[in-house]
């Protein structure tokens, strides 16, 4: 399957405004007018599962965090982050300049609409402010379909969990993924209390 993959689609920029607009710079989504695109059924079985022997790994951001990621992953370097994938799995860390930390409203009003726009039927579930090691930070649990595979244009649906930390005027998003239905809970909670501000 053809995965989401290291490019301005997960590029977040947290701007100011009336509301400190959080825009993403993502890829062109079909604008007003046009139909907008179903949600794909589930797999029953779907793969994606991370293995419980999975090792992970420290990574260091250049940014001025750490965070604990999947060994073997292939990681792609970014001027913005950094991904790693693995199949239909995937980690995405995207840092940006912001004026002040994101809330549960201003998430509501400025970053899933612009979340909807970017990505493909996109259904929110929940956001809400979690306590994290590094601190409190914002979480968005949410559904959407992958981009079609470029051999067979089949979609998969995702599940997604991102995470927005933010210190001294920066804003990190940690952005999970893998197909709905896969069990990844204990790997996503490890990998999104193990980031650490430098």
């Amino acid at each position: 399957m053809n995965q989401r993959s290291g490019t301005l689609r997960h590029a977040a920029n947290w701007v100011t405004g009336a509301a400190a607009a959080l825009a993403l710079g993502l890829a062109a989504f079909p604008g007003p007018g046009l139909t907008a695109e179903r949600a794909v059924p589930a797999e029953k079985n779907p793969p994606g599962d991370i293995p419980d022997t999975q090792v992970f790994i420290d990574y260091g951001s250049p940014e001025g965090f750490t965070m604990k990621v999947p060994e073997g992953w292939a990681r792609t370097d970014r001027p913005d982050g950094a991904s790693f994938i693995d199949k239909l799995d995937g980690v995405v860390l995207t840092v940006a300049k912001a004026p002040s930390a994101p809330t549960v409203e201003t998430a509501r009003k400025t970053y899933v609409p612009e979340l909807e726009k970017a990505e493909l039927a996109v259904k929110v579930s929940a956001i809400r402010p979690v306590k994290l090691p590094a601190g409190p930070a914002i979480r968005i649990v949410y559904t959407s379909n992958s981009e079609p595979n470029q051999v067979t244009n089949k979609q998969v649906r995702l599940e997604n969990e991102r995470y927005l930390y933010f210190k001294d005027g920066k804003l990190v998003t940690l952005e999970l993924y893998a197909p709905k239905g896969a069990d990844n809970v204990d790997q996503w909670q490890l990998m999104s209390q193990s980031f650490e501000w430098k």
